[in-house]
C-alpha cells in the first residue's frame, strides 16, 4: 500500500491512492487565490482551489477538459462571450481551447477536474 501522502506537498509526483486533502498544503498562486492538488496522473487531475472575494481567474485557454464544481460561493463565469452567475452546487464543463475565467462575488471555493492533467500545475 502506498503512503501518498506525508508532510509534504505532493505536486512533484503522481498522487494516487488515498489522499488526505488535511495533509496537502495550499500553493498561493497570487491575488487571493490558492490551490490544492488532490490526485492525479497522466490522465486525470482533481484539485480544489480557494478564491477571496473578488480575485481573478482570468479568461484563458488550454489543451485540457475541464468540469468546475463550485463547493461553496458564488462566481460571475465567463465561457467564451457568455457570462452567468453560479453558486453553490452548480458546475460548468470546458472543452480544450474554450475561452473561460471567473471572478469570485464573494469567498468561494471550487472543485476542478482536467484531463488530461495540468502538466504545468506540477513540479518539474
Amino acid at each position: 500500500m502506498n503512503d501518498v501522502n506525508s508532510s509534504e506537498n505532493m505536486i512533484d509526483t503522481a498522487c494516487l491512492g488515498y489522499i488526505f486533502e488535511n495533509k496537502i498544503e495550499w500553493e498561493n498562486i497570487g491575488d487571493g487565490i490558492r490551490r490544492k492538488i488532490l490526485g492525479f496522473d497522466d490522465n486525470l487531475m482533481m484539485t480544489l482551489v480557494e478564491f477571496r472575494k473578488n480575485s481573478h481567474g482570468s479568461v484563458h485557454t488550454h489543451p485540457h477538459r475541464q468540469v468546475t464544481y463550485i463547493v461553496h460561493g458564488s462566481f460571475e463565469v465567463q465561457i467564451e462571450n457568455e457570462k452567468k452567475l453560479l453558486k453553490k452546487g452548480d458546475s460548468f464543463f470546458i472543452s480544450p481551447l474554450i475561452e473561460h475565467g471567473v471572478v469570485a462575488l464573494e469567498d468561494a471555493l471550487l472543485v476542478e477536474v482536467f484531463s488530461p492533467s495540468r502538466e504545468d500545475f506540477i513540479r518539474k
